[in-house]
């Protein structure tokens, strides 16, 4: 137990904070700070790796006899990556993309062991289809600024939650944080306990 409890989450998402304390795993929070607005990956699965990566070891400097999560979400439509929308007009544009269609919603998570240099990772991919939403219903949205903050420039947990018609696959990949993923290299770093 003691080894869950040094867990840091390098995150500022309300989201990956609520969805980790649901594994009732001690941790606290410390925001990396890392720009994303370039990679060297170009596809959906290598940005989201990447900026993981990037964001726990710029924390585990700082902590450096800590266990760092680090992840990232992007949405991807035909190949393009969408991330977080940068105007209104920015995230109109999105959502009139995203509408009347099927889009991959990608989350990579990382546990850094900040002490050994170690890692273990992943990648979870869920699928979203969306309906052929209407701009009076999509501007209204943009409105309430929810979306200014997230991948896509929607949240399937919030006012978005009604355009979506489908989802396949895990619905905590498109909030934020696979939980299951987490689970699994957190036994893999050792430091899961038995009832998480």
């Amino acid at each position: 137990m003691t080894a869950i409890a040094r867990l840091v989450l390098a995150s500022a998402s309300p989201r990956r904070r609520e969805l980790l304390a649901r594994l009732g795993v001690p941790f606290e929070v410390v925001v990396s700070g890392v720009d994303e607005s370039s990679t060297v990956a170009t596809d959906a699965p290598g940005v989201t790796a990447e900026l993981a990566e990037r964001k726990a070891r710029a924390v585990a400097a700082s902590r450096p006899d800590r266990l760092v999560l680090g992840s990232d979400t992007v949405v991807e439509l035909d190949g393009r990556i969408l991330g977080k929308p940068e105007s209104p007009e920015h995230a109109l544009a999105m959502l009139r993309d995203l509408r009347g269609r099927t889009h991959r919603v990608v989350t990579a998570v990382i546990i850094l062991n900040a002490a050994t240099g170690t890692s273990h990772a992943g990648v979870a991919t869920t699928t979203v289809t969306m309906r052929d939403v209407g701009d009076e219903e999509l501007t209204a949205y943009i409105a309430t600024g929810e979306p200014m903050d997230a991948a896509g420039a929607y949240t399937i947990q919030g006012g978005a939650a009604p355009f979506v018609t489908h989802v396949d696959g895990d619905l905590d990949t498109v909030i934020g944080l696979p939980t299951a993923l987490v689970r699994t290299l957190l036994t893999a770093a050792g430091t899961a306990d038995r009832d998480c």
